[in-house]
C-alpha cells in the first residue's frame, strides 16, 4: 500500500488569544486560590485542556447550585447569560469571567441597541453555549436562525429596528449565505460593523482553504462540541478533499492513509499544539518522512487578564505561554 509521504500543517491553526487567556484565568485561579476552582462549562471545547485541567484542581459544572457557597467561579470562554451572571452574583461567588472579548463585543452590541429599540436575527447554532450566552443577554426580541430556511419563519415584532448578531466561530461561507437570506428578507437589517465570527475562525478556514487543494486528505485536531473544529472538518470537505476530525492520535486510521501521500493538518482554536505533535508521530509511524508548514498568517492578537488575577511583576508577555 501507498503510505503517507509528507505532512503539511497548516498556518495558522491551534490556540487562539481568547482560548489561550481562558486556560491562563483558570490555572492563575488555581494558583491564588488554591484548588478547587469551579468552572461553568467546559471552559474551551477540548477534552486534553478539560481533562488536564481537572487533574489540577478544577471541577466543571453546568447547574450553580453544585457551587459552594464562596467558592471560586470561573465563566467559561463561551459567555454566560444575564441570568446565569446574576444568578452566580447572588449566590455570593468569587467570579473570574473567562468569556472571549470578541463574544463580549457581541454581548455589548445586543445591550447597546436593545436600548435603542432594536430586535435581533442571531445565525448560530441551536443549544451551543455562546449561543446561550448572547439570546440570554435580553428577556426577549432575539430570534435564532441556523440556515437561510429559518429567515423565512421569523417573525419578529416589528422590522423597522432589526439587526443581525453571528455566532463567532461559524463557517464564514455558512454564515454569508444565511446573512443574504437575512438581507434579502429584511433588507434594511442593520450589520454589525466588524463581522462577529472571529479573526482566529476565519484565519483557520483561510489557511483549510489554502490547504486542501494540495493535499490527498485533512486531518483536523479537534473535539466533537469544539463549533470552529467542526467547521475546519466542512471547509475541506466542501473543496473535495477527504477529511476527519479527531480529538487525539489514537484516533487514527491507518486506511485513512492509503494511497494518500500528502496529508494536510490543522487544529481548532481550543485544540492544544501537544495534541498536533502526537498526531505528527503518529503519521510517521504509518510512514511519513518529511513535515513542513505552509506560509500563513502570524497571528499576534493578545487579550489582557481580569485584574486580580495579574501576578506582580507581569508583564504582557506572559500571555501566550502555554503554547
Amino acid at each position: 500500500m501507498d503510505e503517507p509521504k509528507e505532512v503539511i500543517l497548516a498556518e495558522p491553526r491551534g490556540f487562539c488569544a481568547g482560548v489561550d487567556r481562558a486556560i491562563e484565568i483558570v490555572e492563575r485561579a488555581l494558583a491564588k486560590f488554591g484548588r478547587p476552582i469551579y468552572v461553568r462549562h467546559e471552559i474551551v471545547h477540548n477534552t486534553y485542556v478539560v481533562n488536564d485541567l481537572k487533574a489540577k484542581g478544577a471541577i466543571f459544572i453546568e447547574e450553580l447550585s453544585d457551587v459552594p457557597p464562596g467558592a471560586t467561579l470561573v465563566f467559561s470562554a463561551h459567555g454566560v447569560s444575564k441570568a446565569v451572571q446574576e444568578e452566580a452574583q447572588a449566590r455570593g461567588f468569587n467570579i473570574f469571567d473567562a468569556t472571549c472579548p470578541l463574544v463580549t463585543k457581541v454581548h455589548v452590541e445586543v445591550a447597546k441597541l436593545h436600548k435603542e429599540g432594536f430586535e435581533f436575527i442571531m445565525i448560530g447554532h441551536k443549544g451551543h453555549p455562546e449561543v446561550e450566552g448572547t439570546m440570554g443577554q435580553l428577556d426577549s426580541g432575539i430570534h435564532l436562525v441556523e440556515d437561510a430556511d429559518d429567515v423565512a419563519r421569523v417573525m419578529p415584532a416589528q422590522t423597522e429596528k432589526l439587526a443581525v448578531v453571528t455566532q463567532t466561530t461559524l463557517s464564514v461561507d455558512d454564515a454569508a449565505g444565511i446573512l443574504a437570506a437575512v438581507k434579502a428578507r429584511f433588507p434594511s437589517v442593520r450589520e454589525p460593523k466588524q463581522q462577529d465570527i472571529c479573526y482566529a475562525t476565519q484565519n483557520r478556514q483561510d489557511a483549510v482553504k489554502l490547504l486542501s487543494p494540495q493535499v490527498d486528505v485533512v486531518i483536523v485536531v479537534g473535539s466533537p462540541t469544539s463549533s470552529n473544529s467542526n467547521r475546519l472538518r466542512e471547509v475541506a470537505l466542501k473543496l473535495g478533499t477527504p477529511a476527519h476530525m479527531v480529538d487525539s492520535a489514537e484516533e487514527l486510521q491507518a486506511e485513512w492513509f492509503e494511497g494518500r501521500s500528502r496529508v494536510g493538518l490543522t487544529a481548532g482554536a481550543s485544540a492544544p499544539e501537544i495534541l498536533v505533535r502526537q498526531v505528527i508521530d503518529r503519521i510517521k509511524a504509518l510512514g511519513a518522512i518529511s513535515v513542513r508548514t505552509m506560509d500563513g498568517l502570524t497571528e499576534t492578537v493578545k487579550f489582557p487578564l481580569p485584574k486580580g488575577l495579574r501576578i506582580e511583576g507581569d508583564g504582557p508577555s506572559l500571555i501566550g505561554h502555554l503554547h
